[in-house]
Protein backbone atom coordinates (compact mmCIF):
# COMPACT_ATOMS: atom_id res chain seq x y z
CA UNK A 1 0.00 0.00 0.00
CA UNK A 2 2.52 2.14 0.82
CA UNK A 3 4.17 1.60 -2.10
CA UNK A 4 1.27 2.44 -4.37
CA UNK A 5 0.60 5.88 -2.24
CA UNK A 6 4.14 6.74 -3.47
CA UNK A 7 4.08 5.78 -6.96
CA UNK A 8 0.32 6.96 -7.59
CA UNK A 9 -0.15 9.18 -4.77
CA UNK A 10 -2.55 9.65 -2.06
CA UNK A 11 -5.60 11.24 -4.53
CA UNK A 12 -5.42 8.64 -6.99
CA UNK A 13 -5.69 4.99 -4.48
CA UNK A 14 -9.35 5.36 -4.09
CA UNK A 15 -10.05 5.98 -8.17
CA UNK A 16 -7.53 2.80 -8.77
CA UNK A 17 -9.70 0.72 -6.63
CA UNK A 18 -13.24 1.84 -7.85
CA UNK A 19 -11.99 0.61 -11.19
CA UNK A 20 -10.47 -2.63 -10.17
CA UNK A 21 -13.68 -3.46 -8.11
CA UNK A 22 -15.42 -2.85 -11.33
CA UNK A 23 -13.26 -4.44 -13.50
CA UNK A 24 -13.82 -7.93 -10.97
CA UNK A 25 -17.87 -7.37 -10.78
CA UNK A 26 -17.62 -7.03 -15.02
CA UNK A 27 -15.24 -10.36 -14.80
CA UNK A 28 -17.67 -12.11 -12.47
CA UNK A 29 -20.76 -10.51 -14.65
CA UNK A 30 -19.57 -12.33 -17.62
CA UNK A 31 -18.41 -15.64 -15.73
CA UNK A 32 -22.13 -16.02 -14.74
CA UNK A 33 -24.05 -15.06 -17.88
CA UNK A 34 -21.73 -17.65 -19.56
CA UNK A 35 -22.49 -20.47 -17.20
CA UNK A 36 -26.18 -19.50 -17.69
CA UNK A 37 -25.81 -19.79 -21.78
CA UNK A 38 -23.76 -22.92 -21.12
CA UNK A 39 -26.76 -24.49 -18.97
CA UNK A 40 -29.20 -23.31 -21.48
CA UNK A 41 -27.49 -25.03 -24.09
CA UNK A 42 -27.31 -28.27 -21.99
CA UNK A 43 -31.55 -28.37 -21.09
CA UNK A 44 -32.00 -27.43 -25.04
CA UNK A 45 -30.03 -30.37 -25.86
CA UNK A 46 -30.94 -32.80 -23.19
CA UNK A 47 -34.85 -31.47 -23.88
CA UNK A 48 -34.43 -32.16 -28.10
CA UNK A 49 -32.87 -35.10 -27.28
CA UNK A 50 -35.50 -36.04 -24.87
CA UNK A 51 -38.40 -35.11 -27.75
CA UNK A 52 -36.42 -37.49 -30.65
CA UNK A 53 -38.89 -41.07 -30.06
CA UNK A 54 -36.28 -43.75 -29.73
CA UNK A 55 -36.35 -46.05 -33.35
CA UNK A 56 -36.68 -49.68 -32.16
CA UNK A 57 -36.30 -52.15 -34.90
CA UNK A 58 -38.05 -55.27 -34.58
CA UNK A 59 -35.80 -58.34 -34.97
CA UNK A 60 -38.14 -59.55 -37.84
CA UNK A 61 -37.67 -56.15 -39.90
CA UNK A 62 -33.76 -56.64 -39.29
CA UNK A 63 -34.38 -60.05 -40.91
CA UNK A 64 -36.02 -58.94 -43.96
CA UNK A 65 -33.35 -56.19 -44.49
CA UNK A 66 -30.95 -58.69 -44.21
CA UNK A 67 -32.41 -60.78 -46.40
CA UNK A 68 -32.92 -57.66 -49.19
CA UNK A 69 -29.24 -57.09 -48.82
CA UNK A 70 -28.20 -60.35 -49.81
CA UNK A 71 -30.24 -60.49 -52.47
CA UNK A 72 -28.87 -57.67 -53.89
CA UNK A 73 -25.49 -58.68 -53.65
CA UNK A 74 -26.40 -62.35 -54.88
CA UNK A 75 -27.37 -59.89 -58.20
CA UNK A 76 -24.18 -57.79 -58.18
CA UNK A 77 -22.43 -61.15 -57.96
CA UNK A 78 -24.26 -63.01 -60.65
CA UNK A 79 -23.71 -59.49 -62.95
CA UNK A 80 -20.05 -59.63 -62.49
CA UNK A 81 -19.79 -63.83 -63.28
CA UNK A 82 -21.79 -63.48 -66.30
CA UNK A 83 -19.65 -60.69 -67.39
CA UNK A 84 -15.89 -62.26 -66.48
CA UNK A 85 -17.31 -64.99 -68.87
CA UNK A 86 -17.85 -62.66 -72.21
Amino acid sequence: VVVAVVFFGASKIPEIFRSMGRAVGEFKKGRIESELELQQMQQAFTQQSLNQPLVKQEPQDKAKELEQKIQELQKQLDELKKQSNK
